[in-house]
């Protein structure tokens, strides 16, 4: 078995594993022992997802496959912007400085260069699924830069960096399944229908789950700064 066979099949596991932590933590009580266990096994899922993931592009690359290689990397990057956020959200809650530092800055800029990368891609090559799913991570860019200049919303800035993130983390957890898993084990379903609802269906979903929470934890009219924590447990 090759490093490349070998990778794809941790990813494939650690996909699964990471599928079903995000539905177990999104059931479990918010903030109860189950969610933050269940988050965690979820999140060191994706980091074996995205290590692995780097492995199979660095390896499609050195086969001559760059369209293909490219676009795994694009998603590694938006995937990394979205885990990293989710996690130091929580960690960084009363530390506002903290969390937007330089990781925070850095993977926003990375997800913009990026999805501008793919949307060039998708154009000269003529693939329109590039082209829309590039705006995730442009998205993901102009979100950076406007919590950078606004700063924490209110004392709740930090929940809504952690749901969003997890939507952010349910997309890519699903499209992985939806646009390239399924297919395989099921494909007589295959085709150029599920192809679009498995790669724009989960990003409506997150983003009608993120208008849902916005109204459940609606911003304060004036914002509070987070003053900066004396102790950063975990960091």
């Amino acid at each position: 078995m090759d490093l490349y066979t070998f990778a794809k099949f941790l990813h494939i596991g650690a996909g699964t594993t990471a599928l079903i932590g995000f539905w177990s933590a999104g059931m479990a009580r918010k903030g109860g022992a189950l969610h933050v266990r269940v988050g965690q096994i979820y999140l060191a899922a994706m980091t074996v997802v995205m290590v692995t993931g780097l492995i199979m592009a660095a390896t499609l690359f050195a086969r001559g496959k760059v369209v293909s290689a490219s676009f795994l990397s694009y998603l590694i990057v938006i995937t990394a912007a979205a885990s990293w956020n989710s996690w130091r959200a929580i960690r960084d809650k009363r530390d506002w400085q903290r969390f937007s530092g330089p990781m925070f800055r850095v993977l926003g800029a990375l997800s913009a260069l990026s999805g501008l990368a793919i949307f060039w891609l998708g154009y000269v090559r003529g693939i329109p699924l590039f082209m829309g799913f590039a705006f995730v991570g442009i998205g993901v860019g102009f979100g950076t830069w406007r919590d950078i200049r606004r700063g924490p919303e209110d004392a709740k800035w930090w929940l809504r960096q952690h749901y969003r993130s997890m939507m952010g983390n349910g997309v890519a957890t699903h499209i992985a399944f939806l646009g390239l898993g399924l297919p395989r084990l099921l494909p007589e379903l295959a085709g150029s229908t599920l192809q679009l609802i498995s790669w724009f269906g989960p990003i409506a979903v997150a983003f009608a789950a993120a208008l849902y929470w916005d109204r459940r934890y609606p911003r304060r009219a004036t914002p509070v700064v987070a003053q900066p924590s004396s102790i950063h447990a975990g960091a």
